[in-house]
């Protein structure tokens, strides 16, 4: 990505600042400095000036890594964490920020964390804080057409982990040899990482978000798995329910219920429509089947640079610190399908990654969605 991308990134993320009345943003959320700067890599921060000069930190071991890879003014390596804290204090001096207000990433940090990047030692004490998670909300929001191929790129390398794991899943196999289906042939695809791998089989389907075990897949369980590929950045979220071997006429019913909620969900996608009508759509069709009290939500969220952002629906928007999303507009990505239908002894799942255009629902996930091997 060129500079001129970058400068306009933070040209905006300036303007924001100006209204949210924040001087200076010292960051270390990952996704948000890559989003800035170009890069994101732990144990790093970024600081930003309303001005839109850009400073990084880094472990002295990666400055020549990062020089080649990230956008800025500035850059000093550190040695440890004290080092660190000294170069945040480096920083403020040398921008001449001695009283205002510094934008932290609230829903990010620990305390541990906070109590580090507002050490005395590093932070100048007339220099208060302030939460910075809503402008990063609604600047990640709406994708450009980089952004988006990304993405795109993302979908295909998710199609191509599903068909692995639903190829290799049988019984006898262990839902972590599945999920390493899955994973190896997602870096072999050019992912060069992915979100957390979900794999779950016969009464594990009931958790909404399991992780792999070593529990083996018995003959007619359900097999839940849901993956997010990263490509150059960018994610993407898959998730297929299969049956290893021959269905029951409940599981199918329960499935045919949820696959009709999500399709229908996803077919009235279209800039303009919210976050919450969506929901309700999908909920609607559950409830309607007779199984209002086994839905769990969030349904939809976000994808982009994380596997979950904004937009995120009104409910789970507080929980993650977010002001409730607007009518989506168009170019925002997002995934259907985030939680299952649970109607007791097993939980189903069908989950696509999907643009909203002007026109309609652009689905870049394309893996078939059957319950049947």
């Amino acid at each position: 990505m060129g500079n001129i991308q970058y400068k306009d990134r933070l040209q905006k993320c300036s303007e924001m600042m100006k209204a949210a009345g924040i001087d200076v943003l010292l960051l270390a959320k990952p996704a948000n400095m890559i989003y800035l700067t170009g890069d994101g890599r732990l144990c790093s921060f970024a600081m930003i000036t309303q001005s839109g000069k850009v400073a990084l930190g880094v472990p002295k071991t990666d400055v020549e890594d990062v020089k080649n890879l990230a956008h800025f003014d500035q850059i000093i390596g550190f040695e440890d964490e004290v080092g660190m804290i000294h170069s945040i204090a480096h920083f403020f001096d040398d921008f001449g920020i001695r009283q205002g207000v510094v934008g932290l990433e609230y829903t990010f940090l620990t305390q541990s964390m906070m109590g580090m990047l507002t050490h005395p030692h590093g932070k100048p004490e007339k220099v208060t804080v302030k939460d910075c998670t809503p402008i990063f909300s609604q600047l990640r929001l709406v994708k450009d057409a980089e952004e988006i191929e990304h993405i795109r790129t993302a979908a295909k390398v998710a199609d191509a982990g599903i068909k692995a794991a639903v190829e290799a899943m049988k019984p006898g196999l262990t839902e972590s040899q599945i999920a390493a289906e899955a994973e190896y042939t997602m870096r072999q695809s050019g992912a060069e990482e992915f979100y957390r791998t979900y794999v779950s089989s016969g009464p594990r389907t009931n958790i909404a978000h399991g992780l792999p075990t070593m529990r083996k897949v018995q003959p007619g369980d359900l097999v839940m798995i849901d993956i997010h590929p990263i490509v150059d950045g960018y994610g993407a979220d898959l998730c297929r329910t299969v049956c290893a071997g021959k269905q029951t006429a409940e599981q199918q019913a329960a499935y045919d219920i949820y696959l009709k909620a999500q399709q229908a969900t996803i077919t009235k996608v279209k800039a303009g429509v919210g976050m919450a009508e969506l929901e309700e759509i999908f909920q609607e069709i559950v409830k309607d089947a007779g199984h209002g009290g086994h839905i769990f939500g969030p349904l939809i969220h976000g994808t982009g640079l994380e596997f979950e952002e904004a937009p995120l629906p009104p409910g789970h928007a507080f929980f993650h610190g977010e002001k409730e999303s607007a009518p989506l507009p168009a170019n925002v990505v997002i995934a259907v399908g985030n939680c299952g239908l649970y109607p007791g002894d097993f939980g189903v799942r069908v989950e696509d990654t999907v643009v909203v255009t002007e026109k309609g629902p652009l689905v870049l996930t394309n893996y078939p969605p059957r319950l049947e091997k």
